[in-house]
């Protein structure tokens, strides 16, 4: 018996637009050789897009790189070759699978080439694995490394000292060496028009996740939330394609709410919303379409998501501000999701789930990303005791297909939505009430 065929998956125009986008994006870098242009490899969170626009160096972000291997089904090979390189199964897998797209050509999602980085731009931002990726990197490229150090919230809050620590190392160190690497003096006018454009695509984003709270919700916020932080947190930030882009995104949500329809899913517009739920984590790439499944199978929606705050929290009131230009570059440094304290997270996941009604919260913890993964456990007893309504509890992993099984997730998915029928219909459940 053969199996039966995957139909083409179900997308929205902002999801065609967006792939295009990319597409684009990707291609201008495949003839950088050619035309002249420089490139900057450098991360989500805390990323610095439009000071490297305003030095006219595009983005490359290796963690999107490898999130789209897994997508197209590439990791595997690309993670094996790493191990072999002598890589250990617990290093992240976004690392494994970079270097392995890196030593098999380094051709991106296009299939073009993605060309060899003019500067390596890391800025910290909780993340420790950054450092020895960046390592590793410079290894290979053998180009210079600009090397933000960002602090950490652990008081849960931004300093005056943090932020003039950040100001003065993009002054001293970052800027410096981006104007060595580009042949162009530092432009504040050019950078300050990029912000205000950020600003504004900002706007739309966050009206567009914040339409998760109507019923039904028109959106998914963690599996298509993930398209629409695309342009986002890549290569588009203070750009005018990202402000018509969001610009669209959100007359294309404002129709759905009008028409009281619920999301897109791969399968085509899902039926009739059932639960409400707020997720913590990064989801699965390798199986990205079938882990969505299972939940609009059940007709549970994801109406907030923390994965979709990675490279900006701007639900919270965050907004680049042009007047002041390299101290709101490090108050966004700063403010991602991945720098946020353990009871920031708490608070943050304990707010979605009361301001978007949502009927519980799910974490899906992932083997090989420690930025996320360490403290969930204490992050699901402190949120049920908070706001009494159930947590749930899966595993998988970023982009090695090894860690992702479907019928294991399938099964604490159904008896976790099983829990909030009975805590609907009054039954007994067990203490804590986790799945």
């Amino acid at each position: 018996m053969t199996d039966k065929p995957i139909s083409p998956a179900s997308k929205d125009s902002s999801q065609l637009r967006q792939k295009t986008m990319i597409a684009e994006h990707f291609h201008k870098l495949a003839i950088s050789p050619e035309t002249g242009d420089k490139s900057a490899y450098t991360f989500v969170p805390g990323n610095l897009t439009e000071l490297l626009l305003s030095f006219d160096l595009l983005p490359v972000l290796p963690e999107i790189n490898a999130l789209q291997s897994g997508m197209r089904g590439k990791s595997r090979e690309f993670i094996a070759l790493a191990e072999k390189m002598g890589h250990s199964e617990d290093v992240c897998t976004y690392v494994k699978s970079d270097i392995g797209m890196m030593k098999s050509g380094n051709i991106g999602p296009t299939g073009e080439k993605i060309p060899d980085p003019d500067v390596l731009l890391l800025s910290y931002t909780g993340c420790f694995t950054f450092l020895k990726w960046f390592e590793l990197l410079r290894e290979q490229y053998h180009c210079p490394v600009a090397m933000l150090h960002v602090p950490y919230q652990g008081d849960g809050k931004v300093t005056d000292s943090m932020r003039d620590y950040v100001v003065d190392q993009l002054k001293k160190k970052v800027i410096p060496l981006l104007e060595k690497i580009s042949g162009r003096a530092y432009d504040e006018d050019r950078l300050k028009e990029c912000l205000a454009l950020s600003a504004q695509a900002e706007d739309d984003l966050v009206w567009v996740l914040q339409s998760a709270k109507n019923r039904p919700s028109p959106i998914d916020a963690y599996f298509g939330g993930v398209y629409y932080i695309g342009p986002m947190f890549s290569a588009f930030r203070g750009t005018q394609a990202a402000v018509d882009y969001y610009r669209a995104l959100r007359s294309e949500i404002e129709e759905r709410i009008a028409h009281k329809q619920g999301p897109v899913t791969p399968e085509g517009d899902m039926g009739d919303e059932r639960y409400r739920v707020v997720v913590e984590g990064p989801p699965n790439w390798t199986s990205f379409r079938e882990f969505w499944k299972m939940f609009s199978d059940e007709g549970a929606v994801v109406v907030a998501s923390t994965y979709t705050k990675v490279g900006g929290v701007y639900d919270m009131g965050f907004r680049h501000d042009p007047s002041r230009p390299l101290e709101t570059l490090a108050e966004y440094c700063m403010g991602c999701y991945t720098n946020l304290s353990l009871p920031q997270r708490v608070d943050m996941l304990a707010k979605y789930v009361e301001e978007y009604e949502a009927d519980g919260f799910l974490i899906n913890s992932v083997k090989s990303c420690n930025s996320f993964s360490a403290g969930q456990l204490h992050m699901l007893r402190e949120v049920e005791n908070r706001i009494g309504r159930p947590g749930g509890f899966i595993e998988s992993d970023l982009v090695d297909p090894r860690y992702f099984s479907g019928s294991n997730i399938k099964n604490r998915l159904e008896s976790y939505f099983q829990m909030i029928e009975q805590k609907r219909l009054g039954g007994l459940q067990p203490a804590g009430g986790t799945a």
